[in-house]
């Protein structure tokens, strides 16, 4: 899925772990571990929002989209690039 979830990277960076974030945004550990590991196929915007107040950042700082290139083979020089 080129759309890549950066939570972990966020939870990090404000030093809390999965389980405060889950109870603080009134979400489940399980459906948070599904989110942060990439499995999710939709959030929803209010539990978005929740994330973003009790993170203090924005959307683009927990969601980014990465392109897909299905034609070449993973690590050749026409692979996806890294910004």
């Amino acid at each position: 899925m080129p759309i890549v979830v950066d939570i972990d990277v966020m939870l990090a960076r404000r030093k809390m772990s999965v389980g405060e974030l889950a109870e603080r945004v009134g979400i489940t550990p399980a459906n948070l571990a599904v989110l942060k590991n990439g499995r999710a196929k939709a959030v929803r915007f209010t539990t978005l929002a929740a994330l973003c107040e009790v993170l203090d950042c924005q959307p683009g700082d927990l969601l980014r989209w990465e392109p897909e290139d299905e034609t070449a083979p993973a690590g050749t020089a026409s692979g996806a690039q890294h910004h």
